[in-house]
């Protein structure tokens, strides 16, 4: 079974820091532990999502600014 990850809360996903920037990472792009993934905000305050595992992003499940409950996969990791 692939490596994923996961939300550590509920709230809305993003794959940016801001709308005019460029996503934290991308499918194909190489993820260390520690690395951050993505934002997740709940009720105006931002957490950031760090990656626990290491590998390479096969897909993000989740769609930019997309819903997302504790403990939902994210993305899943190949490698």
């Amino acid at each position: 079974m692939a490596d994923q990850i996961i939300s550590p809360l509920p709230g809305t996903f993003y794959r940016r820091p801001a709308p005019d920037q460029p996503p934290y990472k991308e499918v194909g792009d190489s993820v260390a532990k520690g690395d951050v993934v993505g934002l997740v905000e709940v009720m105006k305050s931002f957490h950031e999502v760090k990656s626990t595992v290491e590998g390479r992003i096969a897909e993000f499940l989740v769609e930019n600014e997309g819903p997302v409950q504790a403990g939902q996969r994210l993305a899943t990791l190949e490698g």
